[in-house]
């Protein structure tokens, strides 16, 4: 009776702790929807509203908010670690590192952050969550939905590269605006720079390979699920 009671115990804390792990989840993915949202709709309005004069302050209106997303996706990667999210390590390490040490350059080079190249990089960014927090968000709720699968892990995969390919571009401007004996001089950024480039390269090569191998995973296991129905 003594073991029954025990087990029982044993039973509601791991239900308690898969329900804090559900919420905890459910609320990070929507919070994080929501502000991509925002930023993808504020940026929108803004060159609607004033045309290609919005490009140029585009980090000054959503900057924060973007930077705000972007520091917390750090916390996925403990999130994989933790087995509360099922997705690969090293791809999403990759692309955490990547965007935020670009944010980082951006904003401690205030010459760049007025260029188109930092709009069109918030812009890939924000299509690339607007892909994927729709579905995790279902996943958390044990809802998968066959049009956000597929958005999440084929979809996304070209955005991906065309917003590295659009860090790339930024990267070189902020080459181009670096003083060698600027405020920022003990840094050497220039040569950070050049060393990061090749790196992000072969980082996002191998990214789109793992990419690839789970998207191949994800969609044959909902290809049996639907056969078994």
């Amino acid at each position: 009776m003594f073991s029954t009671v025990k087990e029982k115990n044993w039973s509601v804390e791991e239900n308690s702790k898969l329900s804090l792990r559900l919420t905890y989840m459910f609320s990070y993915n929507l919070f994080q929807f929501c502000c991509h949202t925002w930023i993808l709709a504020n940026t929108i309005a803004r060159f609607l509203t004033f045309g290609r004069d919005a490009l140029a302050d585009t980090f000054h209106s959503v900057g924060f908010v973007m930077s705000l997303c972007q520091l917390l996706t750090i916390l996925e990667l403990f999130h994989i670690a933790d087995g509360i999210e099922k997705a690969k390590l090293l791809p999403r390490f990759v692309q955490v590192l990547e965007k935020n040490l670009l944010l980082i350059l951006i904003i401690v080079l205030e010459e760049i952050q007025s260029k188109p190249a930092v709009c069109l990089v918030f812009f890939f960014w924000n299509i690339q969550d607007l892909l994927r927090y729709p579905h995790e968000l279902l996943c958390t709720l044990n809802s998968p939905f066959v049009a956000t699968l597929w958005a999440r892990y084929t979809l996304w995969i070209p955005v991906y590269v065309a917003s590295v390919a659009t860090e790339g571009v930024t990267m070189y401007q902020a080459l181009l605006h670096v003083d060698p004996n600027g405020p920022y001089s003990h840094l050497h950024l220039p040569s950070v720079l050049m060393a990061f480039s090749p790196l992000l390269a072969v980082g996002a090569a191998v990214a789109v390979w793992q990419l690839l191998k789970e998207r191949q995973q994800h969609l044959d296991r909902w290809s049996k699920k639907l056969k078994r129905k």
